[in-house]
Formats: structure tokens, C-alpha cells, sequence
């Protein structure tokens, strides 16, 4: 796509990026095709094509309005677009820029501000926990219109953290709303490890991975989070103490952000190789299966029934890595399928977006559990907690991390 930047971006880091990704674009449509916003809303504007447009014009000197905004902020930055593309255009880049640019020339209403504050500042606070457990306390009281985001408190475990002491260490990113919401997510991930001889560490002060500011236009915070999340692991990787083999996420969302840490720090002369370093070592707990699985088969004392999976758009879009979860539940016995229709459309969660695009999110969710109604099955499983617990508002059936389902098998529970 042919491309001359306004003077104001000509050599400028975004500016130049942008150039480079635009000029990949040629136009062929067929990302429009697997766009799930332009599936519902019909709009060339609401489609990958028609954002690129618009992010160009912006690029090029015209002036963005609030129309521009709102088709960026439409998009769930779900990147099927760029399973689709064959070009390679890198639109998941592309589109953060394109908002920060936008964000920059078109102001936000004042309680449009207030919220996407409160959510950068609030999901990522220490606060956070306290606050989900008072929600749930609360329940009945909580407004209809947030009831979906409290969820019913978690089932007890007496199922601790394991406290083995083993020679394969790996750490993991607890995440920022995950301990709240979900905290069995991540003992059952040690439980697992621990069966297989790999312990689980945790570094202190890694919090949240920098993806809920970037994506409400907290550019600034987001690398500040980054930088301190390296900070925090690196010790583990260099120092005299523990040294871990791999930096694990069990929520793809953390995983596809932290992946993408050498391109966002690439311009940091103290942290451009640290991220490079961290990137390499990051995997998300599927990749670890195909490992696992030997090391687990034998122990099984329990299978759940069906299992649909859902596979996040961060893992099967973000990372590239499709069929892992259900290969590795296969081999060790597991009935799972992923829905016959639609298994590649986003499910509307999107970190912050089915709370600020509520009703569109609210559609995308009822869209992707009737595509998996077919399947009968016991349980919906996936790997992200933003889709767990998105999925969960919309029906009765268990929505579940895949790994929570396995940590089961292990201690006999179900089957």
C-alpha cells in the first residue's frame, strides 16, 4: 500500500513502524472475511481493511474524528486477521499505534476517561483482590450491569501449592486478575508441574504484564510495567539463586504480551536485550504438554467427561499455536473437540473490551456457546482467564482452565 507520512510522523519510531506495515497491505480483503466485528456490524470501517484505511489517512495528515476513534476502539485486537493475511501485515501493531496517534488529536467524554482509568488502575491494584471478594460477598447487590464481571466464589481446595524442592524450576506470571477470580488456575498449574518434577516459583514484584494499559491507549504505563516485570524475573535467569528453565504463562493473553516484550522495548538501550532474553524464554503452559504428558499418563486416576475447548484468539491468533491443548489432553485420554463452527472467532472478551463494548461482546459470546452447544460436553475448557470467565456469564455449564481439568485427573476428582 503505497504510503507518504505527514511531516509530523515522517521519521518518527511510530511513524516509520507504521510505514513499513501499511506498505505490506495490498488490499486483497481477506482478513475481512474473519473479522468478527464486520461479521456483526457489516461495516468496511469495522474490518481490518477499513481500519488500515483509516489509520493511513490519520498517517498521511487528515484529521481523525471521533467516528475514527470509536471504529478503532470496535476492534477486539482478537489478530485473525493476521492468521488470515497472506502478506504478513502486522496489524496487531499497526492498530496500537493507530490509537495512540488517534488518542493523542481526539479527546475523550469525560466519563469515557474515568473508565478506562479506573480499569488500567483498578485490575492492575493490589486492591484488586479485596475489592472481587467483597463483590462476591455482595453478589445480590452488586448492579445487573456488573453482575457479569463478579463472579460466584471460587470452590475451596485443601489442594495447596505444592512445597517439593526440585532441581527444574520454572516461574510463573500469577497475573493481575487471575488470583482474584481465579486463583485455582494457578495453584493447579504448580500441582501439575510438581507431578511432572518441575516446581514452580514465583518472582516477587512481577505483576501485571503491561496489556490492559496498552490497550486503553497507557502506552507509557504499559512499558513500566514490562520494565518491572523483567526486573523482578531476572534474578532467576542471571542471579546465584534459583535459576529457572522457562518463564511459564497459563494465561495467553499475559503470554502473547510478554512474547512480544523485545518489540516493545527494542528502543531501550538498558532493557532491549533483557526482553529479547525474556521472550525466548517464555512459553505458554501448552508448549510444556508434549513433556508433560509422559510424565503424567500413568498417574491419572480420574477423567472428566467431554470437554469443548475454546482456544483463545491470544494463543491460536497472538501465538501462532494451535492444536497443542487438545493434542496433549488427547494422548492422556481426554475427550475434547473444539466447536465444529467458528472455533476461530474471538468470544468477545478481549481483555477490557466486553466491558467497554459491552453489547457487541455480549453477541460474540452468545455466538461462539451456541457454535459450541453441538458438542454436548461436560465442561468448556480454554486457556486465558478473560475468556473463562466471559464464557461463564453467558451459561451454566462449567467453563474451566484445561489445566484445572487435568489437576483433577491427577487427585481423582471427577470422571
Amino acid at each position: 500500500m503505497q504510503t507518504t507520512l505527514a511531516p509530523e510522523f515522517a521519521g518518527t519510531r511510530d511513524g516509520t513502524e507504521a510505514e513499513a506495515i501499511l506498505r505490506r497491505c495490498v488490499h486483497c480483503g481477506f482478513c475481512t472475511a474473519t473479522c468478527p466485528t464486520y461479521q456483526l456490524l457489516g461495516d468496511e470501517l469495522d474490518g481490518p481493511r477499513g481500519r488500515i484505511y483509516l489509520i493511513k489517512q490519520v498517517l498521511e495528515g487528515a484529521e481523525p474524528t471521533r467516528e475514527t476513534q470509536l471504529h478503532l476502539d470496535r476492534c477486539l485486537t482478537c489478530r485473525n486477521c493476521e492468521s488470515t493475511c497472506p502478506s504478513g501485515v502486522e496489524y496487531g501493531h499497526l492498530v496500537d499505534i493507530g490509537r495512540r496517534v488517534v488518542d493523542a488529536k481526539v479527546a475523550r467524554p469525560g466519563g469515557e476517561r474515568r473508565v478506562r482509568w479506573l480499569l488500567k488502575e483498578g485490575l492492575t491494584s493490589p486492591l484488586f483482590k479485596p475489592a472481587m471478594k467483597l463483590g462476591q460477598a455482595l453478589r445480590p447487590l452488586v448492579p445487573a450491569a456488573l453482575q457479569d464481571k463478579v463472579p460466584g466464589r471460587p470452590p475451596a481446595t485443601a489442594h495447596d501449592w505444592p512445597t517439593r524442592q526440585l532441581n527444574r524450576k520454572v516461574a510463573l506470571l500469577l497475573g493481575c486478575v487471575q488470583p482474584a477470580m481465579a486463583p485455582n488456575i494457578n495453584s493447579a498449574t504448580a500441582r501439575v508441574l510438581d507431578a511432572a518434577g518441575i516446581q514452580t516459583v514465583v518472582a516477587d514484584g512481577a505483576g501485571c504484564c503491561g496489556a490492559i494499559r496498552e490497550h486503553l491507549g497507557d502506552h507509557a504505563g504499559a512499558l513500566a510495567d514490562m520494565r518491572r516485570n523483567i526486573d523482578a524475573w531476572w534474578p532467576l535467569l542471571a542471579g546465584p539463586g534459583e535459576r529457572v528453565e522457562a518463564l511459564v504463562m497459563n494465561a495467553s493473553g499475559c503470554g502473547v504480551t510478554v512474547k512480544d516484550y523485545a518489540h516493545a522495548l527494542r528502543h531501550d538501550p538498558g532493557y532491549a536485550d533483557k526482553a529479547r532474553r525474556i521472550g525466548e524464554l517464555t512459553r505458554d503452559l501448552s508448549e510444556l504438554l508434549p513433556e508433560l504428558v509422559p510424565a503424567l499418563k500413568s498417574r491419572l486416576k480420574a477423567r472428566a467427561g467431554a470437554l469443548a475447548y475454546h482456544p483463545p484468539c491470544t494463543l491460536q491468533h497472538g501465538q501462532q499455536l494451535k492444536g497443542g491443548v487438545e493434542a496433549g489432553l488427547r494422548e492422556l485420554g481426554f475427550e475434547i473437540a473444539c466447536a465444529p463452527t467458528d472455533s476461530h472467532l474471538c468470544c468477545g472478551s478481549a481483555g477490557t473490551y466486553s466491558v467497554l463494548q459491552p453489547e457487541l461482546s455480549k453477541q460474540l459470546r452468545d455466538r461462539k456457546l451456541a457454535a459450541l452447544a453441538p458438542l454436548q460436553a461436560e465442561q468448556i475448557v480454554s486457556a486465558n482467564i478473560g475468556c473463562i470467565q466471559h464464557l461463564q456469564s453467558g451459561c451454566s455449564q462449567p467453563v474451566r482452565h484445561w489445566v484445572e481439568v487435568l489437576d483433577d485427573a491427577l487427585r481423582g476428582v471427577g470422571g
